[in-house]
């Protein structure tokens, strides 16, 4: 591969300078390797026993992430098309870039930003984590990104998200001392993404590190401001310029004296400077190379400040409209999950519920918050509600049935499908496919069933008589 010059000279210089000069060479043989592969199985909808088992029956080779819970290294082989990846069972991700989300530690129930988020990866991870408690705000500036950032969370069956497109200065004011975690997977120079990506050697060259320095340094300010006293911030980049990475940390921290450097030298695999900052480098690990540093607001004294989150709930309305559309909702809920699971979802409809026109959302705080930003999700959004000759319906998304699992729903409304029935490949066509006879009697006709591939929801379908007639999206069909 042919570096840039001035990335060579540079790179020579820091490997000199570190009194290293004898890792150039390995350094830069890395970049005649092949890229580095991997995904993360996603732990909202499998336990960690069953990883081993879903990777032997894609006939993959069983070999850890060292720093990620569920991370595994796969060979380059097209996993898009897999029938476990349509249902959100794991997500595509090179495993350096699963270092961040895994140092950010989130727990159920805090209030996490994702400030650069597209396409999703990190976002995912600390879905994982908030376990559908709490709030993610997973913020993307490029309106194209936003979108496939949109589809990799509702495909891994997040919950309690809202997704903007934002320019992070515009969030300031909405959003002071409001999170909890906040996590900056800057936009950098990408020198770690040029065995992966042909052009990312030429943007190199085109742009180079100088035009993302102000940039970043800009995110981190915006970051402080909108993260609590006691709260954490991961800042990564894929990128080994010192200025993008030691340097830019080392300015805001002289800027920010309240903060410090939480440490993680149980990480294996992770090079880590006396400092605590983190790399991973591609010549002495599997990976495409990671800068990451865990930082920790100081707690304040004083009395607090009044928390923006207690202005969180949307209030109940009392308009026909509103009422009508609630009930419908709850009607079809209590259909389609079993007993004990429907009492819990019927009572965050009535904290949560948020009627946009025919549109439902459920949003475990204030949509007033949100006014003024350009939102592209506000919450879960199960359906919708529209009016047809038989009354008011309503008609589920995508996103809901990939929020379920198994248990949630009720037999009589679930059809698992093995990943050797032909129908299944069928149905991820958004095609129509038949039933059985045993499978007709066990199934609620005339009823919107949920349909899956060994019991991993994939979407929605409805029984007339012996035909399902497939609701799967067609924009997310295999082709």
């Amino acid at each position: 591969m042919k570096l840039p010059e001035a990335f060579v000279k540079r790179m020579n210089q820091y490997f000199e300078e570190k009194g290293k000069a004898d890792e150039a060479p390995l350094f830069f043989a890395s970049y005649e390797k092949e890229a580095v592969h991997g995904i993360r199985w996603n732990r909202l909808k499998l336990s960690s026993d069953a990883y081993i088992s879903h990777m032997e029956t894609m006939d993959l080779p069983i070999k850890p992430v060292s720093w990620c819970d569920g991370g595994f290294y796969t060979p380059d082989i097209s996993l898009g098309k897999d029938p476990y990846y349509h249902a959100g069972a794991y997500y595509i991700q090179e495993p350096s870039a699963m270092l961040p989300a895994s140092v950010l530690g989130t727990r159920p129930g805090e209030y996490v930003l994702d400030m650069c988020a597209a396409p999703g990866g990190k976002a995912t991870r600390i879905a994982e984590d908030l376990k559908g408690e709490g709030l993610l705000i997973a913020n993307e500036i490029n309106t194209e990104r936003s979108r496939a950032l949109l589809r990799n969370l509702e495909r891994c069956g997040a919950g309690n998200v809202v997704i903007l497109n934002e320019d992070p200065a515009h969030m300031v004011k909405a959003f002071r001392s409001f999170f909890d975690r906040i996590i900056i997977d800057a936009p950098c120079s990408g020198e770690g993404m040029f065995r992966r990506d042909p052009f990312a050697p030429k943007s190199w060259e085109r742009f180079g590190p100088d035009s993302c320095v102000p940039i970043q340094k800009a995110i981190l300010g915006y970051a402080d401001e909108m993260l609590r006293p006691g709260g954490t911030i991961v800042y990564s980049t894929c990128t080994f310029g010192e200025a993008e990475n030691e340097d830019q940390i080392h300015g805001f921290l002289a800027e920010h004296p309240d903060y410090e450097i939480i440490s993680h030298r149980e990480l294996n695999g992770v090079t880590h400077d006396d400092e605590g900052m983190m790399r991973i480098w591609p010549h002495k690990t599997e990976g495409e190379g990671h800068f990451c540093v865990h930082l920790r607001k100081k707690e304040e004294g004083g009395e607090p400040e009044e928390d923006p989150r207690k202005i969180r709930k949307n209030p109940s309305s009392k308009n026909f409209t509103f009422v009508k559309a609630r009930e419908c909702f709850e009607s079809f809920m209590q259909g389609l999950l079993a007993s004990e699971e429907a009492a819990v979802y019927l009572e965050k409809i009535r904290t949560d519920f948020v009627l946009h026109k025919d549109k439902v959302h459920m949003l475990p705080i204030s949509e007033d918050l949100f006014k003024g930003l350009k939102v592209v999700k506000m919450g879960d959004f199960p359906g919708e509600i529209k009016e047809t000759a038989k009354g008011r319906t309503f008609i589920p998304s995508q996103a809901l049935a990939l929020e379920l699992c198994k248990e949630m729903i009720k037999p009589s409304r679930f059809l698992s499908l093995g990943r050797d029935d032909e129908r299944l490949t069928r149905y991820l066509r958004c095609e129509t496919i038949m039933l059985t006879d045993d499978e007709i009697g066990l199934l609620d006709a005339g009823e919107n069933i949920v349909v899956a591939v060994e019991d991993l929801p994939l979407g929605f379908a409805k029984v007339t008589g012996a035909v399902l007639k497939n609701a799967y999206p067609k924009a997310w069909r295999l082709m």
